[in-house]
């Protein structure tokens, strides 16, 4: 499984207990949608290393996981910080409004005023304050993800309408 076809669940805090069980923060809007998973990838070294699940319990965000071959506090200790990922294709379905950030890459953003800015780069999550990196005439210009200024998104055609904040634009087109 590559790193690409899947999406970030959450990470390993720590170790809990001594026989192997992991502390782990789930990044989900809806954590209880992933109970009845199976298996997990860990990034590992910086390559994803799949493990069966013994035992997964969840208390909102937070959760106690156990992995089949890590049974002592020592090896659990060897996976903290490490990230947690699951395919894609487990993701749950979306509203027609909604989207998840992985499948802009590529969309072509367009602001009321000003047109076609260019594509969508990356998407940069800073706490709450979520950008849009567009490839603006060899330039990034961060787009904020907000309600105020996403007018509107279509996944069929592959565009997000925005209304860019008045001077927005300016500050990164200035010599």
């Amino acid at each position: 499984m590559k790193i690409e076809e899947c999406f970030q669940l959450g990470y390993i805090v720590k170790p809990q207990g001594i026989k192997g069980s992991l502390s782990i923060l789930i990044d989900s809007d809806d954590p209880d949608y992933y109970k009845g998973v199976e298996s997990v990838y860990v990034d590992f070294q910086h390559k994803l290393v799949p493990f069966f699940i013994e035992n997964l319990i969840i208390s909102g965000s937070k959760a106690t996981l156990k992995l089949r071959d890590i049974d002592t506090k020592d090896t659990a200790l060897l996976y903290k910080g490490c990230a947690l990922y699951l395919p894609i294709d487990l993701l749950p379905e979306l509203k027609d409004n909604q989207f998840y950030y992985h499948e802009i890459v590529g969309f072509v953003v367009k602001d009321l005023m000003f047109g076609v800015l260019g594509k969508v780069s990356a998407v940069y999550e800073a706490n709450g304050n979520d950008l849009l990196a567009v490839d603006h005439k060899g330039r990034e210009v961060l787009v904020p993800i907000q309600d105020e200024f996403i007018v509107d998104f279509d996944k069929e055609s592959g565009t997000i309408l925005v209304n860019l904040p008045d001077g927005l634009l300016d500050i990164y087109l200035a010599p």
